[in-house]
């Protein structure tokens, strides 16, 4: 009886997530290519990594400029994946240059992406979140307050080293995070990820032991939950807040 009357549920989830999808319209188009493009650009990076390398070198002075401006192109569009990226920079200007190019290339990708993806969701996803009162609390608890406090989640965001790039830029552009806190809180939580991922980069001998050492990973893993379990207290003890708020008004 209970796996008969979980039938209608599942439908209806599935009806309602399929009519969110809808209504993003182009949004849903440009998060599948987010979530997806990114990896498949990767093995072709990988495979190419060393002609890459020396197609920058052979450019000597000019080949800073034509990493950051491919890394902020393939990265904003999601075709590439940022921590690959990097790691070529850190290879081939080592850290004194290959530090600046990279989280240079990072705040032009953030922002390649925040105007493609503001152009696909007008408001689209701010009247479904609208539309939806758990949803606003959501919203305003993080992304719906003033200045410093949005600089800090999107900084928040921002931190872990495995947060998908092109999904945070996508989100945050589509519920009309202020661009000044956006760039800015990009620039500060992509620091630090940066700077490892050009360290590692600039340690290797040869593209050949491409790859993230042990403890980038663990260090990520960590950091990751530090970042839920910070926007889960904030989320709920937005709800909560809210919850009282409703009930005093019905008495």
């Amino acid at each position: 009886m209970q796996e008969t009357s979980d039938i209608p549920s599942a439908q209806t989830t599935v009806i309602r997530f399929a009519a969110i999808v809808r209504r993003l319209g182009p949004l849903s188009v440009l998060a599948v290519i987010a979530a997806a493009l990114p990896g498949l650009g990767g093995f072709a990076l990988l495979y190419f990594r060393d002609a890459a390398a020396s197609w920058l070198l052979s450019h000597e002075s000019l080949g800073v400029a034509l990493y950051v401006a491919c890394f902020a192109l393939t990265a904003g569009l999601a075709l590439l994946p940022t921590y690959a990226q990097a790691i070529i920079g850190g290879f081939v200007f080592r850290f004194p240059a290959g530090f600046p190019a990279a989280l240079g290339g990072f705040v032009g990708a953030s922002l390649i992406g925040y105007g493609v993806a503001r152009l696909a969701s007008a408001d689209r996803a701010t009247r479904l979140i609208e539309e939806q009162p758990k949803w606003k609390v959501v919203y305003d608890a993080l992304l719906g307050g003033g200045f410093w406090r949005t600089l800090g989640i999107v900084t928040l965001l921002r931190v872990p080293p495995n947060s998908p790039f092109a999904i945070t830029n996508l989100v945050l552009a589509a519920t009309r995070t202020r661009l000044s806190v956006y760039a800015l809180g990009t620039l500060i939580g992509m620091a630090p990820r940066t700077a490892a991922a050009v360290y590692i980069g600039s340690q290797l001998k040869t593209l050949s032991d491409f790859g993230a050492p042990r403890w980038y990973f663990w260090v990520g893993v960590a950091l990751t939950l530090v970042v839920l379990g910070i926007l889960g207290a904030l989320i709920q003890n937005a709800i909560h807040r809210a919850t009282q708020a409703l009930s005093a008004a019905a008495r």
